[in-house]
């Protein structure tokens, strides 16, 4: 099986192919271009360059959040126009599930982090235990001080992975010895961990098809908030 992966979550993009046990092909860039000028062009020189096409895949994943509400839009929607023209079953990965995939073969608890902007974070513990990954908490959104908090009760080597981890490093300024940055090169969500944790998924039958795949955004999009207050609606 061949599975088709992306990842728009954050300011990087990236797609990858990847078997079971091999990763055939991963492409990524990490800069202010929008994924929507990339993310297309990236997977068509991606199964150019691995000579493949899209007819010898037979499943597509994606980071469907939570994330930036544009990425992961563009992600998921690109997902499901693949999946759509060409009849693949989808894999609806959570972003912060996905990157405990960058410290396999480790044992520590990872937290995987994303800004959320105005002083939030998303957030989710996980423990890997070799090639063994245990959620610790479900997908959140909480803030930079309640995080710090709770990462305080672990003793146990910690590691920070995600496009927020540098941010949260910061704000931690060494106060808790056991918590560290995770190295730049397995730091940002890939398409290549997507791919890892989309092949577990599937052989759980956590499989969905493009008609139901949707974003898992956590929150309201800014805008809406901003109305909601307005309008009185506490949501």
């Amino acid at each position: 099986m061949k599975i088709l992966a992306v990842d728009t979550s954050a300011t990087a993009a990236s797609a990858a192919i990847a078997e079971k046990n091999k990763i055939i092909g991963e492409f990524s860039i990490n800069t202010s271009l929008t994924h929507s000028q990339t993310l297309i062009t990236m997977i068509d020189d991606l199964l150019k360059n691995t000579g493949l096409s899209i007819n010898d895949i037979d499943a597509v994943a994606v980071n469907a959040g939570p994330g930036s509400f544009t990425g992961v839009r563009i992600g998921v929607a690109a997902v499901k126009g693949i999946a759509f023209s060409h009849d693949l079953p989808c894999v609806s990965v959570s972003t912060l599930y996905s990157m405990a995939y960058n410290m396999l073969g480790n044992d520590c608890i990872v937290c995987g982090v994303m800004d959320a902007r105005c002083s939030q974070v998303y957030n989710a513990i996980l423990r890997v235990s070799g090639n063994k990954i245990e959620r610790l908490t479900d997908d959140r959104a909480l803030s930079l001080q309640d995080l710090k908090s709770e990462l305080n009760n672990y003793t146990e080597k910690v590691v920070l992975v995600g496009d927020g981890a540098l941010l949260c490093s910061e704000y931690l300024n060494n106060e808790l010895e056991n918590v560290v940055l995770s190295a730049m090169n397995n730091r940002i969500q890939t398409a290549s961990s997507v791919a890892c944790a989309a092949f577990e998924m599937i052989e759980k039958g956590d499989i969905t098809t493009c008609s139901e795949l949707m974003p898992a955004y956590l929150r309201l999009p800014q805008a809406q908030r901003e109305l909601n207050k307005k309008l009185g609606v506490n949501k």
